[in-house]
């Protein structure tokens, strides 16, 4: 048996072991968590955004009715112009 290969494996196992000795150590801590006052009013926010409808019930409430009642006018114009501007951005 050689000598210094018994060395070289004693060193092992005792950086292991002075390792594990100080992740023991550590071992007592909890971890923790603080949430900014901005993270704070974002969740707030986000919530709030949530739980809003998406639906503007008045707007389609009128509109229904403007409809059912044949009032409802398009005008073409306002129509194209509308569409221009929207697929403008892919052109």
């Amino acid at each position: 048996m050689r000598i210094e290969a018994y060395n070289q494996v004693s060193q092992v196992f005792s950086s292991n072991r002075a390792s594990r000795l100080k992740n023991s150590e550590n071992a007592g801590r909890k971890d923790k968590l603080e949430i900014s006052q901005a993270g704070r009013d974002y969740q707030v926010a986000k919530q709030a955004v949530a739980e809003a409808s998406d639906i503007r019930k008045d707007k389609v409430a009128a509109l229904k009715s403007s409809i059912a009642s044949g009032n409802y006018k398009v005008e073409t114009g306002d129509f194209a112009a509308k569409l221009i501007e929207k697929y403008e951005a892919y052109f």
